[in-house]
């Protein structure tokens, strides 16, 4: 072998040495790494606790239209999304009596004429009686009463075979008439018939048709419900930031007004009606029927010593951390704990700023 030819074995073995001089280094250097316990300091944080609801956006006064007489649907003068002022003409339901309904009030009017006829005339003939004292005023006084019902009794007919004939009529000067006006000031939400459409009307033993829906959209709440684990910690009148899924970024403000005694089941769980008034809208258009989740402040604390809650134990109502002792020691640690939020929980006695707790070993699942 020539002395070119070991130079070259001396070059390749010095490459191969320094390479495996190299692998050693850094597998050790990640040994280290693996082996280095992790550990997190006790800093300064700002904790909240809150529930969770969950809901929608609906009016604080939301109402059904109805109509107090039968008929069908004449003609409409508003439309869903309309603003309308309290007494302003919503839609005018037009009579569509049966025949056999027009027939009848036709003959009630009828006996009721002949029936104040014939009274009229009893009455004329007591006064002549009267007048040479042959009947006694109670008597008289009997037959006058008769007489002002049969004539009342007219009246109410004939009043009510205009209303079937012409849709309107008067009654102690007031124009009754079968256009349908808006109990309050706000908007149309729903339009639940149209023209042609039959209608029944509201009375003591029936609900009658809804023709409309409309609220006042100035006034709107929060309506959702919270888990049975977070109720017995809200109380009214606790502050609220509410999120709209359809408004990305904008956080409303609002205040608990209303928790519910009973609960109720929903999806296999039980759950609380809450309501929440509306604050501050923070420039945002409500509309109602807008899905939302509301976070209900229960309690917060600003810059107060924090560690992440995953590194704590709790055992026997006490709290626990293992705080690093020399390079591979451990001890365990007595911490008083406050306010926590799941994530981060306040320290109040047994660490202090700065202060290191080790993070739990994590056992790897084979």
């Amino acid at each position: 072998m020539n002395k070119k030819s070991k130079k070259r074995i001396l070059y390749i073995f010095a490459i191969l040495l320094l390479g495996f001089i190299a692998l050693k280094i850094f597998s050790g250097n990640g040994d280290n790494h693996q082996n280095k316990r992790r550990t997190v300091r006790v800093t300064r944080k700002n904790i909240v606790e809150k529930a969770l609801a969950v809901g929608a956006i609906e009016p604080l006064n939301e109402i059904e239209v109805k109509s107090k007489i039968s008929g069908v649907v004449g003609k409409l003068y508003v439309e869903i999304g309309d603003f309308v002022k309290a007494g302003q003409p919503l839609l005018e339901v037009k009579p569509d009596p049966t025949p056999l309904e027009l027939a009848q009030a036709k003959r009630d009017v009828e006996m009721a004429r002949i029936e104040k006829k014939n009274l009229f005339t009893q009455l004329q003939r007591s006064q002549q009686l009267k007048q040479k004292g042959l009947i006694s005023d109670q008597d008289f006084e009997k037959i006058e009463r008769q007489y002002k019902e049969a004539e009342l009794k007219y009246q109410m007919r004939t009043e009510h075979l205009q209303l079937l004939e012409v849709g309107k009529t008067q009654i102690a000067g007031k124009e009754i008439e079968t256009v349908v006006k808006a109990p309050l000031t706000g908007y149309i939400l729903e339009k639940n018939v149209n023209v042609g459409d039959p209608v029944v009307p509201l009375t003591s033993y029936q609900p009658g048709t809804s023709l409309m829906r409309m609220a006042n959209m100035d006034r709107l709440i929060f309506k959702g419900t919270v888990d049975e684990i977070d109720v017995g910690k809200i109380k009214e009148g606790l502050p609220c930031k509410i999120q709209i899924g359809a408004l990305p970024g904008k956080t409303i403000k609002g205040h608990v007004t209303h928790i519910s005694l009973k609960a109720k089941k929903q999806n296999n769980t039980t759950v609380f009606p809450v309501e929440i008034h509306i604050d501050d809208k923070a420039g945002a258009v409500l509309r109602a029927g807008y899905s939302a989740n509301a976070n209900i402040i229960i309690a917060q604390r600003d810059s107060v010593l924090a560690l992440p809650e995953r590194v704590v134990t709790f055992r026997h109502d006490s709290a626990f951390v293992q705080v690093p002792v020399g390079e591979h020691g451990s001890k365990e640690k007595y911490i008083k704990t406050g306010l926590s939020n799941a994530i981060f929980i306040e320290v109040l006695e047994g660490l202090k700023e700065g202060d290191q707790a080790l993070e739990k070993e994590s056992k790897e699942v084979e």
